[in-house]
């Protein structure tokens, strides 16, 4: 039987203190990029692994930590979940995905399983959840990252810095001469409103024109709802020539019922997504997009956590920058 490979063994092959091994598993204490890479190495080549057990022994708690997302049919989560997966790792500890289907109720019900399995954390994309609600995991000790463009009161948040982005995205809308300017926006009773609607609409005065509410329309964060709301939009007597879209989904959905209606995308409407979704660039034409980067989103809420697990008690908000994409879709 072959023998367990310890943080001892890690520091003799890599030439460091075993002080040194535990710090880059930990995070506690600043490594050097070099040795943080040179104890990497030797941990893969070795193949060594937390012992999580004797760990969530002393402390009472699991090896889990619980990503909570509204949507698992959405890449961009997938690509979060990645992320976060990848950082927690080396701590030994693993992350389980779960899906509310954008319902409260279910966000709620997986707040307090991951109470009573003891998970190390959690972290949530809220939909309608209230900031009220996240009370029994804080109360409970575990730490809680919240990823969402809103705050959600004293826990850590990751949150988009978008203004910049949304910003280019109204000069290349209306450099190509278009003015009347829609969007396909979240429900009315997702948690904190819809921020992105707000900032495209205080925007786009800055560029003489206007988002009026009959140019809005409302729905769920999925492909049939852009389909519905595209096709709305199109009814109006004076249609929009731009549209934006709540997320690449809603895009995606809009696309199909362009298609279908043989509006051609953009020659008659320009199309902007919000995200950048693996399939943004897939799609015909290519989505044009404000790209949200879900990776560095998950790296963020992984930082989090980890200062959080080593005994930060201040909540830190982390704002990620996002980035315009322009490609085919305006």
């Amino acid at each position: 039987m072959r023998e367990r490979v310890t943080m001892a063994d890690v520091a003799r092959a890599a030439e460091v203190s075993v002080a040194t091994v535990s710090y880059v598993l930990s995070g506690k204490r600043p490594v050097a990029p070099a040795t943080r890479s040179v104890v990497e190495a030797a941990i893969a080549e070795l193949g060594f692994v937390v012992n999580t057990t004797a760990r969530s022994l002393r402390t009472g708690r699991s090896s889990l930590v619980a990503l909570i997302v509204p949507d698992l049919a959405n890449p961009f989560f997938a690509q979060l979940a990645a992320a976060l997966q990848a950082e927690l790792r080396v701590l030994g500890i693993h992350v389980v995905v779960c899906g509310t289907r954008a319902r409260r109720e279910e966000e709620r019900a997986l707040l307090a399983e991951a109470v009573q399995q003891r998970f190390a954390g959690v972290v949530i994309t809220p939909f309608r959840l209230l900031a009220d609600d996240l009370q029994i995991v804080t109360d409970a000790g575990i730490p809680a990252v919240v990823s969402a463009d809103v705050s959600f009161g004293p826990v850590d948040l990751v949150t988009p810095d978008a203004r910049a982005a949304t910003r280019q995205a109204l000069e290349l809308v209306t450099a190509a001469g278009r003015r009347r300017i829609a969007m396909i926006a979240g429900p009315r009773d997702a948690t904190g409103g819809d921020p992105r609607l707000e900032q495209l609409r205080s925007l786009a005065l800055q560029f003489g024109t206007a988002l009026p509410h009959e140019l809005v329309v409302r729905g769920e964060h999925t492909r049939d709802a852009g389909a519905a709301g595209f096709a709305e939009l199109m009814s109006r007597r004076y249609r929009p020539d731009a549209v934006f879209c709540g997320n690449d989904v809603i895009a995606v959905g809009a696309l199909d019922k362009a298609r279908e209606l043989g509006i051609d995308i953009p020659g008659d409407v320009g199309l902007v997504g919000h995200d950048d979704a693996s399939f943004a660039s897939l799609v015909r034409p290519r989505l044009t997009t404000i790209r949200y980067p879900a990776e560095e989103v998950g790296r963020a809420a992984a930082r989090l956590l980890k200062e959080r697990l080593d005994g930060r008690t201040v909540h830190r908000t982390v704002r990620v920058k996002a980035e315009f994409v322009a490609r085919a879709s305006v």
